[in-house]
């Protein structure tokens, strides 16, 4: 049974009755970054305290028992993604990992005139690093229409595919609207064309099951902090034989066989290959603690929750006088809105002032905004430990908010 009042109790920051404005703190910034439970921080400090030793750097017993929980870090990200060990790349978070495939597949792979396929709903990191492999290479950055709601369905991929397509990248969850696509089925179409698929896991891999190879993905980029483990670290998931094709994104100590005077040098295999310098080794125990977690309570549980506290959000959010949903429909449990005349910002300063943290402005989707037809909007997303009882204080507010600028002079 899913025992959100004893959830709660594994998360200081809410166990600790945290304050804000003086207020009880109802977090529904989720889609930004998670509260992190009792065993992912324990399992940093011991690091810290007890087993504080580079990676891969030497021949003592600290040494070795880093390398092991690295190893063992490494297995179990695989087996949550039903993976290959030697297919998990540790990079700084989905961030870095789209970089990597960027940089390391597409710089040394595709060609000028070579398409790959986006949508308007991506994140910064899913479309800056290919504007900049345009700018490099000359590969040319398409648009996958969105469908009326926001969605981006397997025909209007068809519709943007040409002979010229070698990658689509587009993330399985919008961090915006929340609809979740169904990359399986892209996949399979795209692989009859000779067409990869690169996947922005960062919003669907810490709330529903993701089994790369029944999805035969090639690519799928998250990272941790979104999945209550530590910022500056995250996963890239690519095929053993891509990984292969790749060159590493940096270089130094620990991803290298040999080097010489004559500037030829010679990489490890990969995943070593893409992991140069130290490690964030503390950020690795956190992650471990993190998976290990979420397998406790159950990533199916977690789905099915948030899916029932999104339903619920959205009846109560409809009774606000005013208020526009821009995504009733999604499947994540996000929800984007405005106030009819209120400026976003206005909107999410005012619920601060209340006690409720929540996010405003274009999300870091800055092309979506031409979609939606607003400048800006306002984010509540929800995780495992997020009530109802949070959400009925969220609709409280805004039913009571009247004159919203009054929390610039409260």
């Amino acid at each position: 049974m899913f025992d959100v009042k004893k959830i709660r109790q594994d998360f200081p920051m809410l166990r600790n009755n945290t304050l804000m404005q003086g207020k009880p703190l109802v977090f529904l910034d989720n889609a930004s970054t998670t509260f992190k439970p009792d065993v992912v921080i324990n399992d940093i400090t011991k690091y810290l305290t007890e087993e504080t030793s580079n990676s891969h750097r030497g021949d003592y017993d600290l040494c070795f028992t880093v390398d092991t929980k690295i190893k063992n870090t490494r297995k179990h990200i695989a087996e949550f993604l039903n993976a290959d060990e030697d297919e998990i790349v540790f990079t700084t978070g989905a961030t870095n990992s789209l970089n990597t495939i960027a940089f390391g597949y597409g710089y040394k792979n595709l060609s000028r005139g070579d398409e790959i396929l986006v949508s308007v709903e991506e994140h910064a990191s899913n479309l800056l690093p290919w504007f900049r492999l345009q700018e490099l290479v000359g590969v040319v950055v398409k648009f996958i229409p969105l469908d009326e709601k926001g969605r981006i369905t397997l025909n209007n991929v068809k519709k943007a595919v040409t002979s010229k397509t070698k990658l689509i990248s587009i993330a399985h969850v919008s961090n915006v609207l929340g609809y979740k696509v169904d990359m399986k089925e892209i996949c399979k179409y795209a692989h009859e064309k000779g067409i990869l698929v690169s996947c922005d896991g960062a919003q669907s891999v810490p709330h529903t099951k993701i089994d790369v190879k029944d999805m035969d993905v090639d690519f799928l980029s998250f990272s941790a902090h979104k999945m209550c483990g530590p910022t500056g670290i995250g996963a890239l998931y690519a095929k053993k034989e891509i990984l292969e094709k790749m060159d590493p994104f940096s270089l130094g100590g620990g991803m290298n066989v040999t080097f010489h005077q004559d500037a030829t040098y010679k990489c490890l295999p990969a995943p070593a290959k893409f992991e140069a310098g130290t490690l964030n080794v503390e950020g690795i125990y956190g992650f471990d603690a993190a998976i290990q977690y979420i397998q406790s309570i159950g990533i199916d549980n977690i789905e099915k929750y948030e899916q029932e506290l999104k339903a619920y959000a959205v009846e109560k959010m409809k009774k606000v006088p005013g208020i526009v949903i821009y995504n009733e429909e999604s499947e994540a449990g996000i929800i984007t809105f405005n106030i009819k005349g209120v400026f976003s910002q206005d909107l999410a300063t005012f619920l601060n002032s209340r006690g409720i943290a929540a996010r405003s402005g274009q999300h870091c989707a800055k092309i979506l905004p031409d979609f939606l037809n607003e400048l800006s909007t306002v984010r509540a997303s929800f995780y495992m430990y997020t009530t109802k009882e949070e959400i009925d204080a969220l609709v409280e507010a805004l039913m009571k908010g009247g004159d919203f600028l009054d929390a610039y002079f409260a």
